[in-house]
């Protein structure tokens, strides 16, 4: 990707950018988040956990200022996001923070996610 393809995207709405999540993340077959001992979380204005996820390492680079200035890009394989993760955020009540772009993210239920992702990889 180049310079001028990320920032685009990274200026996207919200909205815009989870659709670009959903199909780069089931073309490729991999979700990036930050870890630093441990994963970077952040937290709804009512204080609900969030744990963000990007579509490509460049993405999530790109968030790693501030608190989380140490964190580094790791990759999840997308069969292990979709069946543990997944499941795993559901069971503790955390939700998916998708695409965070340092200002706003595509916040919502799991299931809506698998849905969405199930979905895309039948196209495939």
């Amino acid at each position: 990707m180049n310079n001028t393809e990320i920032e685009a995207v990274h200026n996207l709405s919200a909205s815009k950018r989870y659709e670009y999540f959903i199909k780069k993340v089931a073309d490729f077959g991999e979700v990036w988040r930050l870890y630093d001992d441990g994963w970077a979380i952040s937290e709804e204005v009512n204080g609900n956990p969030l744990m963000p996820f990007w579509p490509k390492k460049e993405f999530a680079n790109l968030c790693a200022v501030d608190e989380w200035k140490n964190y580094k890009a790791e990759q999840i394989e997308l069969e292990d996001f979709m069946q543990k993760w997944l499941p795993g955020l559901k069971s503790e009540g955390i939700q998916p923070s998708i695409f965070w772009n340092n200002v706003d993210s595509a916040v919502l239920d799991i299931d809506t996610l698998i849905l969405d992702l199930e979905d895309e990889i039948k196209k495939y």
